[in-house]
């Protein structure tokens, strides 16, 4: 077998698995912003990704007969799959055994993290592909020694800032690759320019001049760098990196260009140069520096193991408590790992050396870079506080490393099996043992969460009233809406406000400029802009409607009469009350029975026989939940002092 036919075999495999399991529509957290941003030409939350966006929509226009959620899902699963046939080819060049490679592909894509990005539209697939692509020419530009493949992998760094920051994590990877020649002199030249490269790259997603220039000027010094017998940069080697470079990050200007047209979907409004600053910086976060760490070190290193626990045999405890038979098997394949780079440490040192780079800078670099707070999920005994916690467990950041050891352990599977001289069918078997123990716990076409976040969306919208102003909590009551109005066309004279987002003074800028239902006074903090949009409502004559996901607190402080028809509630006038004084618990919550009984048909139709299988997020069960609180509010029917109360009635349920 040759090495592309090794890099066919296996993308076709990883692209046939995740085919089978793939998302027949929208999913929870970012997917639905993205496919909606996509539909709309618009602009997603900072950084705003625009390659991703543009592509994205290519893509479907492609792919016009799949729905539009279809598409842009099968998007991400070309993606995954085409690095695993770049990482089939790279490593099958490097050690001239192309099975050997097919086993590492397949082990690398099977993991848990990878697999569930390469299932929905998520930016990490895309992030992940072209990551794999600039090894991959690296490798090529160290063993060629051709300027094409240099200027190439200069190009690829640089796309990472309008697709997205996290495909940098592989540039020291990229730098080695380039330098270290196939005769095995490093080229410094070739070091210092790509280092220059990445530093100017850096620079601009940071928006340090001081890191562009610096880069620049790194970039242009390495002409002059020669240690040894290798040769110097040649001129227009460096004018044409600059220039592939120059070309990548002109795909930023989008943000501008469209901003100008004010698309349905618009983060951060990037219609000026400053506000571009602002949405490619991301300023709208508070982003931790590397120090203080946000979470003891020892905590933060242990929270990786807690998911690299996850990658292996997720089927065998598919929550995040583990167990025995899962544990295991990450022990097997962690072994798998330590034997696979033994094998190719000594069959090929610089391909090794490339992969122990990628998984040093896919954990521990991300780890300390990031300065994550505690998981979602972990450590709640050492941490009690909620807002110490990430809002969700960030296993998608460690992709690279996880893509890494899954590599090593493919390569430790096969090596064994040439060992004991097993038929590569054996050795393969092995490799892909992650497919058959993460498929049931990773698959999204199983009901009810395969469609549940599409159903969610259509229950918050189809019992609100004309005109509607509805109030939603966050992101997975907010991207599910944006999906369905944008892509589906559902409901569209319905205004989504996302109550955490008003502390962006862009959001709030977009309820002056669209729905004039805000005035000049932006000051105040989200509650207090919220108060005065729902004013603004009621004066032109809409009605205010509130998602049951969100707080009595913050639902009082926009209105104190409210009625439950559904999944939302309606005010039924009142004046704002203080949350923290008495007229909050006074608050008033009736039950439109009419109204909330055909909602509960609608919703019991389709919950009929539906329970949520076990996850590691608990998003989905959250939301089963929810569905259920029209047939709870009118089943428990609540009595006076518990409608009175400051607790929802969905709230109320959930208890």
């Amino acid at each position: 077998m040759t090495a592309r036919r090794a890099a066919w075999l296996a993308g076709a495999i990883l692209l046939a698995v995740y085919v089978a399991t793939l998302a027949p529509s929208v999913t929870f957290w970012d997917a639905g912003e993205f496919i909606a941003a996509a539909h709309a030409l618009g602009i997603p939350h900072p950084p705003g990704t625009p390659l991703f966006i543009v592509v994205l929509n290519a893509w479907a226009r492609v792919w016009w007969f799949l729905p539009f959620a279809t598409a842009t899902n099968l998007f991400s699963a070309t993606c995954t799959a085409a690095a695993g046939a770049l990482s089939a080819l790279w490593i099958s060049r490097a050690t001239k055994l192309p099975w050997v490679a097919v086993a590492g592909a397949i082990a690398a894509g099977a993991m848990t993290s990878v697999w569930q990005n390469a299932t929905e539209t998520e930016v990490y697939a895309a992030s992940l592909a072209l990551s794999i692509a600039a090894i991959a020419a690296a490798d090529l530009a160290g063993r060629s020694g051709e300027r094409r493949w240099v200027v190439l992998s200069a190009y690829l760094l640089a796309l990472a800032v309008p697709l997205h920051l996290s495909a940098l994590v592989a540039a020291p990877v990229v730098i080695l690759l380039a330098a270290e020649q196939a005769s095995g002199e490093f080229d410094w030249g070739s070091a210092l320019m790509l280092t220059g490269v990445m530093l100017s790259v850096v620079g601009v997603s940071r928006l340090s001049a001081a890191f562009v220039v610096g880069g620049v000027a790194m970039t242009v010094a390495s002409r002059w760098i020669s240690v040894g017998s290798t040769r110097r940069v040649e001129v227009g080697t460096i004018a044409l990196s600059l220039g592939a470079v120059a070309v990548a990050l002109s795909a930023l200007m989008f943000l501008i260009l469209r901003a100008k047209h004010d698309p349905a979907i618009n983060q951060g409004n990037p219609v000026t140069i400053s506000q571009l600053a602002y949405v490619v910086g991301r300023r709208q976060y508070d982003v931790a520096g590397m120090w203080p760490r946000q979470a003891p070190i020892w905590l933060q290193f242990a929270n990786w193991f807690e998911y690299a626990d996850w990658q292996f045999a997720l089927s065998f405890a598919p929550t995040v408590i583990p167990g025995v038979a899962r544990v295991c098997a990450t022990i097997l394949f962690g072994a798998l790992g330590l034997v696979g780079a033994s094998w190719q440490r000594a069959h090929d040192p610089r391909s090794w050396r490339a992969l122990a780079l990628l998984f040093l800078c896919g954990t521990i670099g991300v780890g300390a870079y990031l300065n994550l707070k505690a998981g979602a999920s972990f450590a709640w005994n050492f941490v009690p506080l909620a807002a110490r916690h990430e809002a969700r467990d960030r296993d998608y950041f460690f992709v690279l490393g996880f893509w890494a050891w899954g590599l090593l352990a493919g390569m430790g599977a096969m090596a064994i099996a040439r060992r004991l001289r097993w038929p590569v069918v054996v050795g393969l078997a092995i490799a892909a043992l992650p497919i058959a123990l993460n498929w049931s716990a990773v698959s999204r076409r199983v009901e009810p969460e395969a469609s549940l976040p599409r159903e969610v969306a259509h229950a918050l919208l189809r019992s609100l009233p004309s005109r509607a102003v509805l109030f939603v909590a966050g992101d997975n009551d907010t991207y599910p809406l944006w999906y369905a109005q944008q892509v589906e066309g559902e409901r569209r004279d319905v205004t989504v406000v996302t109550l955490p987002l008003l502390a962006a003074p862009w959001y709030a800028e977009e309820f002056v400029r669209r729905a004039r239902l805000l005035g000049p006074d932006r000051t105040g903090g989200p509650l207090a802009l919220a108060g005065r949009i729902a004013d603004g409502a009621e004066r032109a004559g809409r009605p205010v409607a509130v998602s049951l996901t969100v707080t009595p607190a913050d639902r009082n402080q926009l209105k104190r009469i409210w009625t439950v028809v559904g999944l939302s509630a309606i005010a039924d006038g009142g004046g704002r009350s203080d949350a923290n004084s008495s007229a909050a618990i006074t608050a008033v919550i009736r039950v439109d029975s009419v109204a909330t009984r055909a909602a509960e048909t609608d919703v019991a139709r389709w919950l009929a026989g539906r329970t949520p299988h076990p996850s590691l997020d608990p998003v989905h069960e959250y939301f089963m939940s929810v569905l259920a609180c029209p047939s709870l509010a009118l089943e428990r029917r609540p009595s006076p002092a518990q409608l009175a109360s400051a607790d929802s009635i969905c709230n109320l349920t959930l208890r």
